[in-house]
Parts: C-alpha cells; structure tokens; sequence
C-alpha cells in the first residue's frame, strides 16, 4: 500500500519552502510519489525468464511431465506428442501470466528490480516532472525540484539552467544526505524539510534575495 503523507506532513514540507525561500530568489518544487515506474518490461522479463525455466526442468527431469502427463491417461501408456507439447505450453502459459500480473502486487518487488534501472526510471520521472513543474517557469530560470520516490528509495535534485551555470552538482550532496538520515529514521517529511533548508541555504549563496522578487512556484508539497 502506498505511504500517504499527513496533513502535518505536508505542512511541515511546505513550511520549509517558503522559509528557505526567504533568503533567495530560487523557487524549490517539492514532489513525493510512492513508485516512479510500473516497470512492466521488468515483469516481463522475469516473466519470459520462469517460462524458459520450465521448459528447462522438464527437459532436466523428465518424470515430471510423465507424473502430469498420467492424468490423461489414467496411468495407462503413454500421451501423444501433441498432448505432451500442449501441457508444456500450458504450464508455460501459466507461469508467465502469474508472473506478468502477479509481480505489481508482490510487497517486495522493488527488491527484484535491479538497482541501476531504478536509479535511471527515478531519474527519467523527476526529469519529466521538473520540465513540467519548474524549468523555465521563473523570470531568472531559477527553479528546483528535490523529488522523492518513497517505494524505490531514491530522491533526485534537478536544477534550471541558471542553476546548474554556478552550482556544481555534487554541492547536493549535503541535502541528500539529510534527507536520506531522515528517512531512515522513519522521517520522510521532515527529510524533506531538512534537505528544502539545504537547498535554500545554496541558493541564498548564489542567488540572494532581491526586491524585485516574486513567489512564482508554489511553496506545497506535491504528493502523487
């Protein structure tokens, strides 16, 4: 079941925005999401990977297709070629849709996607959503997204172009790492909060307040 924020929680994110942005003329996106993918093609490969071991234990053990292959003949001679390769095909069948349709709904799947497709779907979607939320939606291009996706344990900090002139990508690394300790500590709104409060503090450094400025983005959080 996906981990639905509180009200409190959402509070406590957006009042971190707004304080941040105090110091600095950058506008901070927050988006939470449970799961960044479907990851169907994922399925699907394991999928296609229990079919051909099928395939692989009747051709190891033999006995195992004539112990089913019995039930159509009562235990009596032996099946046809054609009933023999249809069994086959149905178990094959079988497996691979309790595969396809079942792995959405195991509670531990994120475990079976490997890591490294993790981290570029998680980035994908946060790239997609900053294009839509925050890049070159303010008058100096200053916009940030810090996006976390909760399921597959990622977080991803994406700048505008104003942004990623002065600010090396690396200078992040301090506000993933709290947000990370929080979450860890079962505190994923206040991760949030406590990495907001970082990116503020990078941004007050390179883009300070002016009085020209205005509140362009939305300071709440954004859950999906």
């Amino acid at each position: 079941m996906a981990r639905k924020f509180t009200a409190q929680e959402h509070e406590i994110v957006t009042a971190a925005v707004a304080q941040a942005e105090r110091g600095t003329d950058g506008e901070i996106v927050t988006i939470v999401t449970d799961w960044s993918d479907h990851y169907h093609d994922v399925s699907l490969y394991y999928a296609a990977a229990v079919m051909i071991a099928a395939l692989g234990v009747f051709a190891i053990w033999p006995g195992l297709l004539d112990a089913k292959l019995a039930w159509f003949t009562g235990g009596w001679g032996e099946a046809e070629r054609h009933v023999e390769l249809g069994l086959i095909v149905v178990v094959q069948a079988i497996l691979f849709l309790a595969i396809r349709y079942g792995f959405e709904a195991l509670p531990f799947r994120g475990l079976l996607i490997p890591a490294a497709v993790r981290g570029r779907r998680v980035r994908r979607r946060a790239v997609q959503f900053f294009k839509a939320s925050a890049e070159k939606r303010t008058a100096a291009r200053v916009g940030v997204l810090l996006y976390l996706s909760l399921a597959e344990h990622r977080a991803e900090i994406v700048a505008d172009e104003a942004i990623v002139g002065k600010v090396d990508d690396a200078v992040w690394g301090e506000a993933m790492v709290a947000l990370v300790d929080r979450i860890r500590a079962g505190d994923p709104a206040g991760g949030m909060a406590a990495a907001v409060s970082r990116i503020g503090a990078v941004l007050s450094e390179h883009f300070p307040k002016t009085a020209h400025d205005l509140n362009e983005l939305p300071d709440r959080l954004i859950e999906l």
